[in-house]
């Protein structure tokens, strides 16, 4: 594998704010929108059946809105690991795909946010709790596909001669 190799090129990090190489950010940024949204379901469903719903409906609304500030975070890292990606490959195409994927979700939980904000708070939104629950579902097939990219096409993964480093033993070291 040359320098100049596509592959080579996908796993060098296109300035420092996208993480130093082995290490990107864009995977670390994305616990926080999906964790927040996942929990905002949560919520969801736990106002159906509480006492005080109003309690569960402003944190899923919450929990919306921060998922959403934290999904343009994500992005911008995202955006630069895919200027690394050369195009016309399966990479590129894959990335390409979870990238429109991801900017549906967006939409789908702005949307989302925007019904509950104008929504009665003693009651769940039944809207916002749909395109929630369609957000997530397209969600997790652009996560399998986030997985493609690092697992299957090793983007941003540090190459194997790096990872060899953490399976030597002393006495190989030497």
């Amino acid at each position: 594998m040359t320098d100049s190799s596509p592959l080579r090129r996908a796993k060098r990090p296109a300035t420092i704010l996208a993480g130093p190489y082995g290490h990107p950010f864009h995977p670390l940024l994305v616990a926080i929108p999906i964790g927040v949204w996942i929990a905002s379901f949560i919520f969801d469903l736990a106002s159906f059946w509480s006492v005080r719903p109003e309690d569960f409906t402003r944190g899923a609304l919450w929990l919306v809105a921060i998922g959403l500030i934290g999904a343009v975070i994500a992005a911008g890292a995202g955006l630069l690991d895919l200027t690394r990606l050369t195009k016309g490959t399966r990479a590129r195409r894959t990335a390409l795909i979870h990238m429109s994927l991801n900017l549906l979700v967006v939409v789908l939980f702005f949307v989302s946010w925007l019904i509950r904000l104008s929504a009665d708070r003693a009651t769940t939104s039944v809207g916002g709790f749909v395109f929630s629950v369609i957000g997530l579902l397209v969600l997790t097939v652009s996560a399998y596909l986030g997985g493609v990219l690092a697992f299957h096409y090793g983007i941003r993964v540090a190459d194997e001669t790096t990872q060899e480093e953490g399976f030597e033993t002393p006495a190989e070291r030497k």
